[in-house]
């Protein structure tokens, strides 16, 4: 999502816009056509259909950063999740004395509200309290009308920095299930570097040729060492829906859950070739909603 101010601030001006009125005109900023919504035939329709008629409250538990460790821990157990050290309402509540030298920040309601501490004597605090409490006051639901986030209670939670030693950086291990399978996963890689790559591959570990909102990397990426393990945990966390996108990270070959992702992209990035806008959408059957 933009951190444009001027995007913001329009973004802000429609926010009073009906949904479907809203999705389309973002659908068509994106595509240079609107969304057949009542007959959604490829993926980034059927994710926008999704906004508009799946209102399963569970939704909103599965994408608060914190709640959903909870379930996560229900599902395959509390080793999956990364700990939480403290959670607050608002930033002038976190008592740093008491944190680790270094740990990450991040708002519970939102993907753009995160901080990372390498350094607890050295970061600046001020533009930190900034970022999360601007953070804190936005509705991430009104930015691309993902419905599961209208009701979830903005708050900051604190966990431990991880870093993965063979790779030199916390990598990205997204598992998109259509009603209770693995289909594809992607890397999300040079993140830390401010060079985000995304590498498409199947359950095989065949790269794929896909590109969507960033280019492929450079150099070939390694397979995670607990790729099988995620895959049997992506079956057992997305059994239960028609579709989600299961999101892990590795550490020093043990994996960990990030979050439950149920409105990838948020429907609006195009794919490259088109024809895995398509595929995708093949994958999803909104026949089966109950």
């Amino acid at each position: 999502m933009s951190s444009n101010p001027m995007v913001k601030r329009i973004r802000y001006a429609l926010r009073f816009l009906p949904d479907t009125l809203y999705i389309q005109l973002n659908y068509y900023a994106h595509f240079k056509k609107f969304a057949h919504l009542k007959n959604p035939c490829t993926y980034n329709e059927k994710l926008n259909w999704l906004k508009l008629h799946d209102h399963n409250p569970i939704y909103t538990t599965l994408v608060d950063k914190y709640e959903a460790k909870k379930y996560i821990s229900n599902q395959i157990g509390g080793g999956y999740c990364i700990p939480t050290i403290g959670i607050w309402d608002h930033f002038d509540e976190i008592a740093f004395d008491k944190l680790p030298d270094q740990f990450v920040l991040k708002c519970t309601h939102d993907s753009e509200g995160i901080v990372i501490i390498k350094d607890k004597s050295a970061f600046d605090i001020n533009e930190a309290e900034n970022k999360l409490e601007n953070s804190l006051r936005q509705n991430f639901f009104f930015i691309g009308r993902e419905w599961a986030y209208k009701y979830v209670k903005p708050r900051i939670i604190a966990e431990p920095y991880l870093e993965d030693i063979r790779d030199g950086e916390l990598r990205d291990y997204k598992f998109f299930c259509f009603h209770g399978e693995p289909k594809v996963m992607y890397i999300a890689s040079g993140r830390s570097a401010n060079k985000t790559k995304f590498d498409y591959f199947d359950m095989n570990f065949h790269h794929l040729n896909i590109a969507q909102k960033y280019p492929n990397a450079d150099a070939t990426l390694s397979k995670p060492s607990a790729f099988d393990e995620m895959i049997r945990l992506s079956k057992v966390l997305s059994k239960d829906f028609i579709h989600v996108r299961v999101d892990f990270y590795e550490v020093n070959g043990k994996c960990y859950v990030g979050e439950l992702t149920f409105y990838p992209l948020s429907g609006f990035i195009p794919f490259q070739p088109n024809e895995w806008d398509q595929i995708f959408g093949g994958w999803l059957d909104l026949s089966k909603i109950k």
